[in-house]
């Protein structure tokens, strides 16, 4: 399997150069967009290159999927991404309401089909406030993608565990549209405040181990992506994540 890492654990450990070079050093094989390095696309692919590198994956805002989507078509084209992923949903646009969130999903839908016509996957991400049940008791996690059955899901375990919810079962529920994994870790209770409460994969307190083979055993899932968003020593995380998911 090629292990893919998430850019947006470097953001704070640039220049890119210096983390491609990390990152393929220690055996990955992929990495994953976001838009801190859609700058030059030209010139990223090329440092890619020189690093034995993939971006099977980007993450692409909402504003951009629906009001720029060539210029997202021509970024990913010179990445070299398949999957595209929209990651996110800023709080202030976030809707209150069950008939609000179904709205989204099939915005989400929308932008599915024009992808999927463009030749690309297309999957939400989520994080923990799609799992905070709404005063009518529904979730805004099931609302969009009942909304919008053909989109994929990128599944971020932590981040389902810390919305509240028990991400075997929406490993079950959901298998057959888990396009891709975000591989995060949470730490113990009251450890690595320094690091927003996350730990490397392995080093806290997630079952990756059964998870891992649910995932690979039910899903469709190619694309396992490395994550901490705010780890202390980048090194570390990206050494240590990888040394635990290859032992799986």
């Amino acid at each position: 399997m090629n292990w893919s890492f998430q850019l947006y654990s470097a953001r704070n450990f640039k220049p890119w150069s210096d983390v491609l070079k990390l990152v393929s050093r220690l055996g990955y094989k992929e990495v994953e967009g976001f838009g801190g390095v859609y700058d030059d696309p030209k010139a990223f692919r090329a440092d890619m290159d020189r690093n034995g590198l993939a971006m099977p994956s980007g993450h692409f805002s909402i504003d951009a999927l629906e009001g720029d989507f060539d210029g997202v078509r021509r970024i990913a084209d010179t990445l070299g991404v398949t999957l595209i992923v929209c990651p996110y949903l800023m709080p202030d646009k976030r809707p209150t309401d069950a008939a609000g969130w179904k709205a989204f999903g099939e915005r989400l839908g929308a932008v599915g089909d024009k992808a999927k016509k463009a030749g690309y996957g297309f999957a939400w991400h989520n994080h923990d406030f799609e799992f905070k049940a709404l005063p009518d008791g529904s979730l805004p996690q099931k609302l969009i993608l009942d909304a919008a059955p053909s989109i994929g899901l990128e599944l971020d375990v932590a981040w389902v565990v810390r919305g509240g919810a028990d991400p075997a079962k929406w490993i079950a529920d959901y298998a057959d549209r888990i396009l891709a994994v975000h591989v995060k870790d949470i730490a113990p209770a009251g450890q690595n405040a320094n690091e927003d409460g996350w730990a490397d994969v392995g080093h806290g307190t997630v079952a990756w181990k059964p998870l891992m083979a649910e995932l690979r055993a039910k899903t469709p899932a190619k694309v396992y992506v490395m994550e901490h968003d705010n780890p202390s020593d980048l090194e570390r995380f990206a050494r240590r994540s990888i040394e635990t998911v290859k032992s799986y």
